[in-house]
């Protein structure tokens, strides 16, 4: 008998696995804590979203199927994603986000205001390491706990990742902490987290770190747009390096690697900026070896615990 194909190299398997994945999410309700505290943002919500009907539900990831970029984020806003439905949508960390991902090629506008505003990602996948709206942003370890199975079932699926941007250090955690518990191997040194470092693993994929686009990181100048523009641009180059060099996709147990125990990226060439056009910024030249992804901003005073 024939064996089954994987969803992973079939596009209708591969969406209706990922729709499958976004019903269960969606009826989740599995941390007490943040079932009330996303529907109390609903029912009471500030004066700005009065008579607006909120999501207050579990948030599933989006953007393209066979993206080779992973954004991985904490969690969705309140009065954002709780809000709209959809993550990073109507918030100010959206805002910065949206405007990065444009810039690098990755959407097709630089905002994203709702979920019927006419965004679409090209060649990368939005995510969370937590599903719901935390009280005061801060989930606690079970929590994390809880939504992991969901992040490991889209690692799963998302075959062709080979750049993964770890947006603030639980983000980035709950990427390693996937792999590890995927069984892929480890870096040669251990991980570091600081805003631009960036980690190659012996699969090919590699994770850079990002400060998050919160307010609190914003305000205060520990981020700049030219930081976080920063960081997609150099995960863009490498996105495209990927392509060029053929890498093969890296494997999560559970599925399938191509005959030969080897995929490998069929992109077309206007899968990279210079040729799709996507945006003028994203077309320009590949720096020398000296640029470097900005890690601090001008000189501004830092507030101690921010992320």
């Amino acid at each position: 008998m024939a064996a089954r194909p994987s969803p992973c190299h079939n596009r209708a398997g591969l969406g209706s696995a990922l729709a499958r994945l976004r019903a269960r999410i969606i009826a989740c309700r599995s941390c007490p804590r943040l079932v009330a505290h996303r529907e109390a943002s609903a029912a009471v919500p500030p004066r700005r979203y009065r008579g607006e009907r909120y999501w207050a539900r579990p948030l599933p990831g989006f953007g393209d199927p066979r993206a080779r970029l992973l954004v991985v984020g904490l969690a969705p806003a309140a009065h954002g994603g709780n809000r709209t439905g959809r993550m990073f949508t109507g918030d100010r960390s959206g805002d910065w986000l949206f405007d990065a991902l444009h810039h690098a090629g990755f959407a097709s506008q630089p905002t994203s205001r709702r979920r019927a505003d006419g965004l679409r990602l090209r060649d990368a996948w939005i995510t969370a390491a937590v599903r719901c709206a935390p009280p005061a942003n801060r989930p606690s370890p079970e929590e994390i706990a809880a939504c992991a199975p969901y992040f490991l079932e889209e690692l799963r699926l998302l075959r062709h990742a080979r750049v993964v941007v770890g947006l603030g250090r639980i983000g980035w955690q709950a990427y390693l902490r996937a792999r590890r518990t995927s069984g892929l191997p480890r870096a040669t040194r251990a991980p570091r987290f600081a805003h631009g470092a960036a980690t190659t693993f012996p699969d090919g994929v590699t994770l850079i770190a990002s400060y998050h686009p919160s307010q609190q990181n914003t305000f205060t100048g520990r981020l700049t747009r030219a930081m976080l523009r920063g960081v997609f641009t150099k995960a863009r180059r490498l996105v495209c390096r990927s392509r060029r060099l053929g890498q093969p996709i890296a494997r999560v147990p559970g599925g399938r690697a191509r005959a030969g125990g080897v995929a490998r990226t069929t992109r077309p060439a206007s899968a990279c900026p210079a040729a799709a056009g996507l945006h003028p910024g994203a077309a320009s030249p590949p720096p020398t070896r000296r640029e470097r992804i900005p890690s601090t901003p001008p000189a501004r005073a830092r507030r101690p615990g921010t992320r």
